[in-house]
């Protein structure tokens, strides 16, 4: 079977690592790809949004399955082009069409979904700029800290917490009236703080059966002790430690199967993943926030403890006969140490070279902002560059294994956190 992946991350080629595996596997390509994906398929200079250009690939290339890494793509409804050309509708596509996707897409339309199905979430109101002296009023009547999120995606900054009141008010009006996060903010969701412990759920679904995947915990924030600037991501640990298996079965029955039944009641197809950012909260489980695709760096602990064959689980979504498929899970833990560039995720110099990822041992490395050069030589080509993958008979050892092989990894300001896992005991 021939593949493409459409994406440029790390959690593309930890993707295309593990379908590389796969013996049901003819050609793997990649758009567009890195320096790491193109050491286990064929990186294709196309850009997510380029539809033309990614039919023409699947045409060329005789595809059978696409696997759509990014959101954006999603969003902007590259299935639903697939679905609408005779040309490729039969090419099965891994990632939700356009309105299901609006579960990342629309923090609105994601809020409205929970309270339809009793999905427990936070207390929640959405507000434009028309009715802007309201949201105010809303925010007055809420307790510190205030949460406000940009509706439409924003990269991972569309969202905003401050503990002062009049800080919440002039953010409210920033977002609405001098549109600070763009488009994406033309309509803002305000919030009540939830106060817990972070974690994430993934699924792979058919649109009415799924499989269930390992939990992972990720680190957002630049600083040690979970401090500064949000970014995409510093690190990941795989499963959550803390994730008693009574606390699974309540994510379970309050979360998941709820999501897939309300999926199934609204008329909603879905075939790909499902991310569940969830806080726990007095041990119930509550959800921030849906994805349509599978997190990064998630995605570089997640995969590699799946022990199944992952391209027979996407053929099996793609022939909607998940219901009898299973996955088996490697009982380790995993851990991933993102190794970021100098200043990221604020501005940052691309083009630094890369040295000593051949002298790493025992880890898995996952290239995320790279690029191989016309001699070979592999440089810096975003914010992210590198994911350090560790396995262990508990988190601590993996990261251990992981943070060995970061002093082996350099360039040029590399940057890295060294507590990933710190609140986990």
């Amino acid at each position: 079977m021939n593949i493409l992946i459409i994406g440029s991350g790390g959690r593309e080629h930890a993707i295309a690592w593990k379908l590389s595996q796969s013996e049901k596997l003819n050609q793997l390509f990649i758009a567009p790809g890195n320096a790491g994906t193109s050491e286990v398929g064929t990186n294709v200079n196309i850009g997510v949004s380029d539809f033309l250009g990614i039919k023409k690939t699947v045409l060329e290339n005789e595809i059978e399955l696409v696997i759509v890494g990014p959101e954006v793509p999603l969003v902007e409804g590259i299935h639903d082009f697939f679905l609408g050309d005779n040309e490729i509708k039969n090419v099965a596509v891994i990632g939700p069409q356009q309105y299901a996707a609006q579960l990342e897409g629309s923090k609105e339309f994601a809020k409205e979904f929970m309270e339809r199905h009793g999905i427990p979430t936070a207390v929640y109101k959405s507000f434009t700029n028309e009715n802007l002296t309201e949201g105010h009023s809303f925010i007055e009547g809420l307790n510190a800290p205030y949460v406000l999120k940009a509706d439409g995606l924003a990269a991972g900054k569309g969202v905003v917490i401050l503990n002062d009141l009049q800080e919440a008010k002039d953010e409210l009006t920033d977002m609405l009236t001098n549109e600070k996060f763009g488009e994406a903010s033309s309509t803002v969701v305000i919030e009540e703080f939830l106060d817990g412990i972070e974690m994430s759920c993934f699924i792979l679904t058919d649109g009415t059966s799924y499989v269930n995947l390992p939990s992972a915990k990720d680190y957002k924030r630049i600083g040690e002790g979970d401090v500064g600037l949000n970014t995409g991501g510093m690190g990941a640990v795989s499963p959550v430690p803390f994730a008693s298996k009574e606390l699974l079965e309540k994510i379970e029955e309050k979360v998941i199967k709820r999501t897939v039944d309300g999926l199934i009641k609204d008329g909603i197809p879905y075939k790909g993943f499902i991310f569940f950012g969830l806080i726990i909260v007095n041990n119930e489980p509550m959800v921030i926030e849906y994805n349509c695709r599978m997190g990064d760096p998630e995605t570089e602990v997640v995969i590699p403890l799946v022990q199944s064959d992952l391209l027979e689980l996407f053929i099996a979504t793609a022939n909607n006969s998940l219901d009898k498929a299973s996955v088996k899970i490697d009982e380790r833990s995993a851990t991933t140490v993102m190794l970021v560039s100098g200043g990221y995720p604020e501005a940052y110099e691309k083009g630094k070279k890369i040295t000593g990822v051949e002298n790493v041992k025992d880890s898995i490395v996952f290239h995320a902002g790279t690029a191989k050069k016309e001699d070979n030589s592999i440089v810096t080509n975003g914010g992210r560059v590198i994911a350090i993958t560790s396995f262990g008979s508990d988190f601590k050892e993996a990261l251990a294994t992981s943070y060995k092989n970061v002093e082996k990894v350099n360039f040029e300001k590399k940057n890295f956190r060294t507590d990933i896992g710190f609140d986990l005991g």
